[in-house]
């Protein structure tokens, strides 16, 4: 239900609204049907209803507007019945907490650990309370610029389980995400090692105390304790949400006692106590206070204390802000929950920690000998040496001789270590299951797995208790904190930097309704982090940078399909744009040529030699676009599926090109439509690429003007084009239609292609969960359109692509992606261009599969063949083009009356199998008498020097309007390359795409 709240809520422009999680559908029953609640008020389209706008109920709340149109194939239905299941399957969390309980209680559990009760004064007595301060000021300072961006990032939209990862891999992408995901879980991890390692250090003291001990009174009994009470911890948390809860109020109660205890313990000093004296509880005094208010760095365990070493000890005891973020999913209102609960756990843990500072600084000592005798002042004479073993900086338990108490200080140092490692168990374990359900790396897929009615993540809490073992078996606190200190630092750069980017880059769904952030804020701190990171250590920092560098690749070499709307998916558009801009206001030049290829290729399947072409070209350097024009007018599904289908074959394929369907014209039509409409700015093909039309001889007139006028379209709009002829044709499913492809099984004595699975298959990862498109439906229709005896069909899977036919074999197909053996690719550079025949030949031999063939150059001459050549080869070599040889030849010699009659043949065998042709007239064939008898002349040559080349590439003769017939063209085409290895025809544009100037 939805109400307007009386105050409007801080920094909010809209009235505060209360909205429950459950649908409001009205419906009743009319013994027909149910009708909607947007039927019963008469309209024909639905009203603005929140569920409209839940990613996992969109389809079903809201007609798609195919069926609001009209659209015949379009019909409205419910959510699909493997998405129900998935969503009733999914782990659900049935508590849900509030600020105070979900984010304030937790957050302060994890801020005071175990520094607060065996560090801090450590602390003090290194740094001296001027320095202590300033540490606990950066450290706060960039706590809560992180809070700041951290409560914009949460308050952008709806967060689910996930913590760090889902918030930083929902706003930089999955990569950056999965990548700080893992570190922080591992950070967490530790951290909780480092924590149950405190208690168990703080418990030792305890024994020793007492003269006791388990084992030894040393690590063995910190190893023995920490296994025993991190299993124990891990039942906890596994048992549920609400036993965790119970325990953390338990834990947090006697935390605040044991701060009361201390501070009352400070004021009330030591009394008549020689033994209190004597460890170095003097009281507070203004002397003490003065006396400890510089730095005294000493050497510990062989290592020179500095500013930043101290540092990195004290920073773990605030990198509890991330808590609430941890466990968002369980959070009653994450948005409000989090910078609301986060800030207050700031301020008060900060009011803490300075105040605890101030006390110790004032009540005890640096170092004492433990015999009150030797105090003169604020000092202990017999600790010149160095060799004492009490105060500030020798012993840990500085904060139980202060305390009132010592036993409350304990219960309290327990509880704040054993709370706060019970917190990070708690958030690791969903952290890993986000990971394993989204899965980013296959190896967490196991331990996303979630038992019992709220999901709980078993799997996850034995790879945290494994993790936080090894760890607990070290046995040493300082070197624990060191490390993980790096770990959160480099998480907290990646928050800000997330809001940086996200705020600088401004995509549309940028709206958090936490104002008091500022972008350059979020880049301060990103840079005073990775700072600090290297101001303590620079080979640990370069460690985990390093480790999430090597996670980041991981990720991106994996190529999860994750779109989530990232701000980096938001610049790359930006980019993209603003690039293309650039680009039209610098005018083209011929050193910065690219062939820009468009290929009419029809579907991307049926004809791979032509796109394998293509993009042997275009690779990872120029555009290529493949267009597919269809006669028959297709619903929005069906062109949908078809673009679906090809894109899928595209990416498997790794040929990086882009996929453009039109439909509901001729051929002719749909050629001048791509090749005018294709592109945009600099970014448009300079050049078409068909197929070369090897039924034109059975063709009607309407189909033969179709292709022919494709290529006065081409040369009318300033484009060169390119005719690819293979031996045996392109179309490798030759005979079957477009539908066929994806709905015919042949007999299983038909041979088969050697195309790859993985080229061949498509990726189910591409067709979105909750997309309406009905492909079962689209390949019942495809068939039934067949006149042909209905071939058999396997109905695939909801949301996944059939697998194509198998089909007979054509080796040819796979000849422009298979490493070839040494051979020559022939250019037959007839006429100047540009330079283009002479251009695409190198390019094709600068390619891996291809560099073992060599150029062959064959030229005309006309008169002084010596000259001719001599300035062909300068040429080439100023254009620094290497050839294998270079062949003069005369087109000027009449054919042979073979070839003459093979030609005369040919238009005989057009005119009497093929009614639908016109007839070429005796004026046209003695007005172009000259030029056909140069392409027969051409053909013998071919034949004579380029039989066994593995390419060719030749000048192709421009058609003049009104001039050339169709069929007479198509003639010379057919006679240059009939029988002939792999052939291409190009024609620039006359614009030079080759300079010899640098």
């Amino acid at each position: 239900m939805v109400r307007n709240d009386a105050t409007a809520g801080k920094g909010y422009d809209n009235p505060a609204v209360v909205v429950s999680d459950e649908s409001v559908v009205l419906e009743i029953n009319n013994g027909n049907g149910r009708i909607h609640r947007d039927s019963l008020l008469g309209l024909s389209e639905p009203l603005p209803r929140l569920d409209h706008y839940r990613a996992s109920q969109r389809n079903a709340k809201r007609p798609s507007i195919g069926v609001l149109h009209g659209d015949r194939d379009s019909k409205a239905g419910g959510e699909p019945e493997e998405q129900l299941e998935e969503e009733a399957k999914a782990p659900g969390h049935a508590i849900r907490l509030g600020w105070v309980q979900g984010v304030l209680i937790p957050c302060l559990l994890n801020i005071w650990g175990v520094m607060l009760f065996l560090r801090l004064s450590w602390v003090v007595g290194q740094a001296g309370i001027v320095q202590t301060l300033i540490i606990i000021a950066l450290s706060y300072v960039v706590c809560v610029m992180t809070t700041l961006s951290l409560s914009a990032l949460c308050t952008n939209g709806q967060i689910k389980s996930g913590g760090l990862y889902y918030i930083i891999s929902r706003s930089l992408g999955a990569e950056f995400g999965a990548s700080v995901g893992i570190v922080f879980a591992f950070a967490n991890s530790v951290n909780a090692a480092m924590n149950t390692i405190g208690f168990c250090s703080s418990l030792n003291d305890l024994l020793r105390s007492l003269n006791t001990k388990i084992v030894d009174g040393g690590v063995n009994d910190i190893r023995i304790v920490g296994s025993a009470f991190l299993l124990l911890m891990i039942i906890i948390c596994a048992v549920g949400m609400d036993w965790e809860v119970k325990a953390q109020n338990f834990l947090l109660v006697l935390i605040v006692v044991a701060i009361f205890n201390f501070i009352i313990g400070a004021i009330v000093g030591p009394g008549a106590s020689s033994e209190e004296l004597g460890k170095g509880f003097l009281g507070i005094s203004a002397t003490l206070l003065a006396a400890n208010m510089g730095p005294g760095y000493t050497v510990m365990n062989g290592v020179q204390q500095n500013f930043f070493s101290v540092f990195a000890i004290f920073f773990p005891s605030v990198t509890g802000i991330q808590s609430g973020a941890n466990i968002c999913g369980d959070l009653r209102d994450p948005a409000k929950a989090i910078p609301k609960g986060t800030l207050w756990a700031c301020l008060i843990s900060a009011i803490s920690y300075v105040l605890f500072s101030f006390m110790a600084a004032g009540a005890a000592v640096r170092e004492a000998s433990g015999n009150a005798s030797d105090l003169v002042g604020v000092t202990f004479t017999s600790c010149a040496a160095g060799n004492c073993t009490y105060g500030l900086l020798n012993d840990y338990t500085v904060m139980q001789l202060i305390s009132l108490t010592s036993a409350i200080t304990y219960a309290g140092c327990w509880a704040a270590t054993l709370s706060t490692a019970l917190t990070n168990i708690l958030s690791v374990p969903r952290l890993i299951q986000a990971l394993g359900i989204d899965r980013i790396y296959p190896g967490l897929i196991f331990f996303s797995k979630g038992y019992g009615k709220h999901g709980e993540p078993y799997r996850g809490y034995g790879l945290v208790f494994l993790v936080s073992l090894i760890f607990i078996l070290i046995a040493d606190l300082d070197a624990i904190a060191s490390l993980i200190t790096n770990l959160y630092l480099a998480s907290y750069a990646f928050i800000n930097f997330c809001t940086f980017h996200a705020a600088t880059v401004k995509p549309l769904g940028w709206r958090p309704t936490f104002r008091y952030y500022h972008p350059y804020v979020s880049l301060l701190a990103t840079v005073l982090c990775v700072a600090i990171m290297f101001l303590i250590s620079v080979v640990s920092s370069f460690i985990a940078m390093a480790f999430i560098f090597v996670l980041y690749l991981v990720v991106v070499y994996r190529k999860p399909d994750a779109n989530w709307g990232s701000s980096v998916q938001a610049q790359a558009y930006k980019t993209a744009l603003n690039s293309t801009l650039n680009l039209e206001g610098t005018s083209d030049h011929v050193k910065n040529y690219q062939p820009q290829i468009l290929a009419i290729a029809g579907d991307p399947m049926q004809r791979p030699a032509l796109i394998d072409l293509a993009h042997l070209i275009t690779k990872h350097s120029s555009l290529m676009v493949i267009g597919n024009i269809i006669p028959q007018r297709l619903p929005y599904k069906r062109r949908r599926a078809l673009s679906d289908m090809g894109k899928s074959y595209l990416k498997d394929s790794n040929i990086r090109a882009f996929y453009k369907i039109v439909d509901g014209v001729d051929f002719d039509q749909g050629a001048r439509c791509l090749i005018q409409s294709t592109g945009f700015g600099r970014l448009a093909p300079n050049i078409l690429m068909l197929g070369y039309k090897t039924n034109w001889r059975a063709a009607n007139h309407q189909q033969l003007n179709a292709y022919y006028n494709t290529l006065h379209t081409a040369f009318d709009n300033r484009l060169a084009l390119l005719i690819l002829r293979m031996g045996k044709g392109l179309d490798i499913f030759k005979g079957l239609s477009s539908s066929d492809l994806y709905t015919t099984v042949p007999s299983p004595q038909e041979t088969t292609v050697s195309f790859t699975s993985k080229r061949m298959a498509a990726r189910r990862s591409l067709m979105p969960v909750n997309s309406n498109l009905d492909l079962h439906e689209l390949m019942q229709s495809n068939r039934s359109s067949q006149t042909s005896p209905a071939p058999t069909f396997h109905a695939a899977p909801a949301f996944d692509y059939p697998s194509p036919p198998v089909v007979p074999a054509e080796p040819e197909a796979n000849l422009f992606k298979q490493k070839q053996p040494k051979g020559t690719i022939d250019v037959w550079w007839l006429y100047d261009d540009g330079g283009l025949t002479m251009l695409l030949p190198y390019i094709i031999t600068t390619r891996s599969k291809w560099e073992k063939c060599k150029i062959r150059v064959f030229a005309l001459s006309s008169v002084n063949l010596q000259e001719e050549e001599t300035n062909l080869k300068l040429l080439l070599d100023k254009l620094r083009i290497s050839y294998l040889s270079l062949t003069m030849v005369k087109v000027t010699d009449k054919p042979m009356e073979s070839t003459i009659e093979e030609h005369r043949e040919l238009l005989r065998t057009v005119a009497d199998t093929n009614d639908d042709l016109p007839v070429l007239s005796e004026s046209e064939k003695q007005q172009l008498e000259v030029k056909t008898n140069r392409q027969l002349r051409l053909r013998e040559l071919l034949l004579e020097h380029s039989k066994s080349a593995s390419l060719i590439v030749m000048s192709m003769p421009v058609p003049r309007q009104d001039t050339v017939s169709a069929v007479l063209y198509m003639s010379w085409l057919e006679m240059l390359t009939k029988d002939m290895p792999p052939f291409l025809l190009v024609r620039g544009n006359q614009t030079e795409v080759l300079t010899f100037y640098s």
